[in-house]
């Protein structure tokens, strides 16, 4: 089992997660191996604040061309994090 810190990779900051964040929602780039259970205690964990729901979508990464050359970007997971209405929100999104 992984750590926390390798379970959550990274927050996912775009205009919409920011829309969501008002509603105590949370967008973070997990481990492709993680389930929702090890989400959901990786952010209680990291963040000390109680999770009401998790979840978890596959993201396919998009086609890239360079001239001839034709790539692609990674494909990643994600995850929406739904804070319990008591609880603290996370300090990482406030000063965005």
């Amino acid at each position: 089992m992984k750590t926390e810190y390798q379970t959550i990779i990274k927050p996912i900051i775009t205009e919409e997660t920011m829309d969501l964040a008002s509603d105590k929602k949370y967008v973070f780039q997990v481990a492709k191996e993680a389930n929702k259970t090890e989400v959901r205690q990786a952010v209680e964990k990291i963040f000390g604040v109680n999770v009401a729901k998790v979840n978890i979508m596959n993201v396919n990464g998009k086609t890239k061309r360079m001239g001839r050359y034709v790539g692609k970007t990674a494909d990643y997971k994600k995850a929406v994090i739904t804070l319990t209405a008591d609880s603290k929100e996370i300090e990482i999104f406030q000063g965005l």
